[in-house]
């Protein structure tokens, strides 16, 4: 009746283009109509560029939750039934594309100025700081913990992340509906609390693991370089090569780390923290199985569980990272740390994780170093030959201490 994608990745919406194209290049497009979202995507995106490009019907949801209703236009369609007119969605979509159009022309203009104009030499690297205090990691190479108890790491799960983006707790204004904040406690909490119970008695969350560990390293351009031995004249383990923004600052994923000229001129190269996680396999096995009982709700708000509570692992091992990394005198990096909950959700700590497939680091081919490295085969993580990691609910990161890193696109 319809084909529905989702993207999490940058690289998703690279695919997504080309499924549409050979949908088109196969004679499909008048036959499905489709139906795209996840994190990657934007309606815009989807509205201008990709329903442009197909010869059919492109409509975005941006939740599972639009994602029934609009399953529920197109088969009222199919069934001959007089669908009504949303003339405050066409006005919206109308005005998004038009706010596109101007957009586009903008940037024609500039281009064509910026042409005309003598050229402005283009900085070859950021204004980020090369002179930043490398801390000392308590081990180089990797270490395994599994079990981690679930009350480690629970208190940071984001609630409102749970509720608003997995769960679709938006509630309503001056309507007379409940607002989010009354659905929170009145279904959000309640639910949140229950499946916290029913997954803790039931085993499913003792099989979280990590695999983490340090390595030296230095920068070379839009390289980062990790080395066999924390010394500035040591060979090369590998090498990850990050795209560099073209304009704004410039920033490059790399220059969060020590270039190799002060690294030679100090005697003294940086560290890198990798990170695998996992919840395991058996939270998505649970959810695989309400939804074959057809308990799309419960479905739904496990799986989305399972994709904060990894969230939440991979949030806490961050945190373990920066207590175990020390500076020359005694204190940790994680004493600058927030105490309040809500500014570290923020990302209001020193330094950041930046998982592949995204903005800084989009490409994922480069997560076959990091399972290189990690080996996380020993906490039951396999890589696929799409380079996406199994069991679903893990996620790796590269991390940087660097106080000025944040993250970015490309």
């Amino acid at each position: 009746d319809a084909i529905g994608m989702s993207g999490l990745l940058v690289k998703s919406t690279v695919i997504m283009k080309e499924n549409l194209e050979e949908m088109n290049s196969r004679g499909l497009a008048e036959r499905w109509p489709v139906l795209l979202g996840g994190a990657a995507l934007t309606r815009s995106f989807v509205e201008n560029d990709l329903s442009e490009l197909y010869e059919g019907e492109v409509r975005y949801a941006k939740d599972a939750f639009e994602g029934l209703r609009l399953m529920d236009a197109i088969m009222g369609a199919k069934r001959g039934e007089v669908q009504p007119v949303d003339a405050e969605a066409e006005a919206k979509r109308a005005e998004r594309k038009a706010r596109r159009e101007r957009s586009l022309r903008i940037a024609e203009a500039r281009k064509a100025k910026q042409t005309e104009e003598d050229p402005q030499p283009v900085p070859a690297r950021s204004d980020v700081a090369t002179d930043v205090a490398v801390p000392t990691p308590p081990f180089w190479d990797t270490r395994v913990v599994k079990g981690v108890p679930v009350a480690e790491y629970s208190a940071l799960l984001d609630e409102r992340a749970t509720f608003l983006g997995q769960w679709g707790l938006k509630g309503t204004r001056g309507d007379g509906g409940p607002s989010y904040e009354e659905l929170v406690e009145t279904e959000g909490r309640p639910r949140l609390r229950y499946w916290m119970d029913e997954l803790t008695t039931k085993g499913i969350l003792q099989h979280a693991a990590v695999v983490y560990g340090y390595f030296p390293c230095v920068a070379e351009g839009d390289d980062l370089v990790v080395l066999d031995a924390p010394s500035p004249d040591a060979g090369e383990r590998c090498r990850f090569t990050f795209p560099r923004q073209p304009r704004d600052r410039r920033l490059c994923l790399a220059d969060f780390y020590r270039p190799r000229e002060r690294a030679e001129a100090e005697g003294v190269v940086d560290v890198v923290p990798f990170q695998l996680v996992t919840m395991g396999d058996p939270i998505a096995d649970f959810a695989n199985e309400l939804f074959e009982k057809n308990a799309y709700r419960d479905y739904l708000e496990v799986h989305g569980l399972g994709v904060q509570l990894t969230e939440a692992l991979a949030e806490y091992w961050h945190r373990r990272v920066r207590s175990e990394l020390r500076w020359s005198s005694g204190a940790a990096v994680s004493d600058e740390d927030p105490d309040d909950i809500t500014e570290f959700f923020k990302l209001g700590y020193r330094g950041a994780r930046f998982s592949l497939g995204y903005g800084a680091c989009p490409e994922l081919e480069d997560r076959a170093k990091i399972v290189d490295l990690l080996q996380p085969d020993r906490i039951g993580v396999k890589l696929s030959e799409e380079f996406q990691l199994h069991p679903e609910q893990s996620t790796d990161a590269i991390v940087t201490h660097h106080p000025q890193a944040k993250y970015f696109n490309t």
